[in-house]
């Protein structure tokens, strides 16, 4: 996929391209939905696919006290997007020089003049341009003087809850990760470095974990859940503890995962981990003793889930 950082660096002519743009935080089912809309409409035209995309997201810039976790960050989404088939993103320099660019500008100017769009698929909620001027409407009128096609995708469903950011965001949040997957085509992932923890869960419990420090913004309610781990390419079966430790009165949150059947020092080195099922809250324990208890529970229910998950 090739990526162009910023409107500005766009060179040259693309043949007979379809855009489609958007925040695509999450990369959702739905935002799938749309790229294979794109990439469809691209080769029946003989054309280029492209996805336009906004960096940093715009509540970002004009609302910085509003708390707006992301579900993927900019690299995740490239690389999701980039799965997905799409052949060119442009990255936008999302400023609010470019916020106030009025919708019919950005129409005329950027998407016609500078890519000179054949069509366009946007979400039925679709907004863009100054104050939010434009939409799914706005373009289907420009499109009878301008001459390029417009495309609508519906508002999709799963098992009747809709598919859109802000509700898989409220679902993470609410350790919902099972469901989530769902709506993703995907288990919510985070990722970061594996760093020295509290030394305590293989010197005093028996299950050595590898302590995150984790550079996404949002990760699942307070719990223990059952987890892929990738590292190095590999995926391995764990369990995960995102909480304080009550048993040993901690204050600071920390991301704990036992990896089953594993053996190797990973300090420093950089893991994933996907969240498949939550197993319980977490709880404060009399003693070591009575946790240790309840980690061999955790593990086994966890390895029971994976052989189900495998048998389907």
């Amino acid at each position: 996929m090739e990526i162009i950082n910023g409107i500005e660096n766009i060179k040259g002519r693309f043949k007979n391209p379809v855009v489609t743009i958007g925040n695509f935080d999450g990369v959702h089912l739905a935002h799938k939905l749309i790229f294979e809309k794109v990439i469809e409409r691209a080769r029946a035209i003989d054309g280029e696919s492209i996805v336009m995309t906004f960096e940093p997201h715009p509540i970002k810039l004009f609302q910085p006290t509003v708390i707006l976790p992301l579900i993927t960050s900019y690299e995740k989404k490239v690389h999701l997007i980039e799965k997905a088939g799409i052949g060119i993103l442009i990255r936008v320099n999302f400023t609010r020089e470019f916020a106030n660019i009025p919708a019919r500008d950005f129409v005329t100017e950027i998407l016609c003049q500078k890519i000179d769009i054949k069509e366009i698929v946007v979400g039925y909620n679709c907004s863009f341009g100054k104050n939010r001027q434009g939409n799914a409407t706005f373009l289907q009128e420009m499109a009878k003087d301008l001459d390029f096609k417009v495309h609508v995708m519906e508002p999709m469903k799963v098992n009747g809850i809709p598919v859109s950011s802000t509700k898989i965001r409220e679902m993470i949040k609410d350790g919902q990760v099972k469901e989530v997957r769902r709506l993703l085509g995907r288990n919510y992932q985070i990722k970061g470095d594996v760093i020295k923890g509290r030394d305590r869960g293989g010197r005093l419990l028996g299950f050595p974990t590898a302590n995150l420090k984790w550079t996404d913004e949002l990760f699942p309610k307070v719990g223990v859940y059952a987890v892929l781990v990738k590292y190095k390419g590999v995926t391995y079966q764990g369990v995960a503890n995102i909480g304080y430790s009550p048993t040993f009165g901690n204050k600071t949150l920390s991301i704990e995962t036992h990896i089953l059947d594993f053996n190797h020092d990973i300090y420093n080195e950089v893991i994933e981990i996907g969240f498949v099922d939550r197993l319980r809250d977490e709880k404060k324990f009399s003693n070591a003793q009575e946790l240790t208890e309840q980690i061999k529970i955790d593990i086994q229910r966890a390895r029971n889930l994976f052989k189900d998950v495998a048998g389907h």
